[in-house]
């Protein structure tokens, strides 16, 4: 029996990507075959060698196989998941609803409707059904799935761990007592940029030595990321840097340099940097939005909404000059990470595949 797994789009430091990658090494260490498939022309050029050709699935899998869909986004993926003819599950990471797209870039809100749309058609259709997080499976209940079960987000805390201690990027270097402010993930209007730029507008009448980094893919978010841009620059925030997707190594430099991670996104289906900055041991600020709440688990400093800016603003200088403050909400995400390092991936994921095997 051979254990496949489709997405929609491969590439190096895609969270769906990476879960993958983790679920293929945990299927080969029960001794199953199994590869993952996507679209040739959605797997990035230098990510190609090992990922099978989307097309060649039905013709190579047997009725007695598991076709595993990570369902992310509208695409012709779904479409072949549907017609399968063997055992099937679906992990749901959250379709961003397209609402937030349509007034940069209508061709992203077009493909996320499609994404919707198929979602519901696909109520039914898989032998097991699983989300990444509460958040995703109440919206899986809501398009008709029965029997939604949680398989929260499986992640590889040695890979964001890798070269930690290795050189840094002198950028996010704190030259001169520098207070670094970071947020890490996609340049997309869901995650309220422009947010974090009107809390960093404040934050930086308090702390002048304040500087923010945002850190995520931009490609297809030209307009948005224009706009908040020249936000910026009608503020004059001259310490504000918005950079492309970088090198683990730059990422982890970032974070090991990081003061306060601030996340002031509206929709998360898990938000896997949030791990990622208690991973990193950096005091996290955040909306208590979507799925953020679940993720963090008691940790961190969290905010209602509408956000009050001038108030977190002075919240976070507060705690960060505060050391019996600060400790004390890095105590807890020091907690919360044990809870996420202790998970046995493994026994999850054959607990999840059981009533299929």
């Amino acid at each position: 029996m051979k254990i496949h797994q489709i997405v929609a789009g491969y590439r190096k430091y895609d969270a769906i990507s990476d879960v993958a990658n983790l679920l293929r090494d945990v299927v080969r260490s029960w001794g199953n075959g199994g590869a993952i498939y996507c679209s040739p022309g959605n797997v990035a050029p230098e990510s190609r060698s090992g990922i099978h050709d989307l097309a060649a699935l039905p013709r190579e899998v047997a009725p007695d196989d598991i076709a595993i869909l990570h369902l992310s986004i509208g695409c012709k993926a779904n479409e072949v998941f549907a017609g399968l003819k063997c055992r099937k599950a679906i992990i749901y990471h959250n379709i961003t609803p397209p609402e937030y797209f349509d007034l940069t870039n209508r061709s992203t809100a077009a493909t996320l409707r499609e994404g919707r749309r198929q979602m519901k058609a696909l109520a039914g259709v898989a032998d097991l059904n699983a989300a990444v997080s509460a958040f995703n499976a109440a919206e899986l209940t809501a398009a008709g799935y029965r029997d939604v079960k949680v398989f929260p987000l499986p992640i590889d805390l040695k890979r964001f761990a890798q070269g930690a201690f290795g050189p840094k990027d002198l950028l996010f270097d704190r030259q001169g007592g520098d207070f670094n402010i970071l947020f890490v993930g996609r340049f997309a209007p869901n995650k309220r940029i422009e947010e974090l730029v009107k809390v960093f507008y404040y934050l930086s009448k308090i702390e002048p030595r304040a500087r923010l980094f945002h850190i995520g893919a931009m490609v297809g978010m030209e307009a948005y990321s224009s706009i908040v841009t020249v936000y910026a620059e009608m503020l004059r925030l001259q310490r504000v840097h918005f950079l492309d997707v970088v090198t683990q190594e730059s990422l982890n430099a970032a974070y090991e340099n990081a003061d306060a991670f601030l996340c002031m996104s509206d929709h998360e289906g898990f938000c896997a940097p949030l791990v990622e900055a208690m991973l990193h041991n950096v005091p996290i600020f955040a909306l208590a939005t979507s799925a953020v709440p679940e993720t963090l688990g008691g940790a961190g400093v969290l905010f209602g909404t509408p956000p009050d800016y001038p108030a977190i603003a002075e919240t976070i200088t507060h705690v960060l000059n505060t050391p019996r403050l600060k400790a004390s909400i890095l105590r807890r995400q020091e907690q919360r990470i044990n809870e996420i390092r202790s998970r046995d991936i493994s026994a999850e994921f054959a607990a999840l595949l059981r009533p299929l095997l």
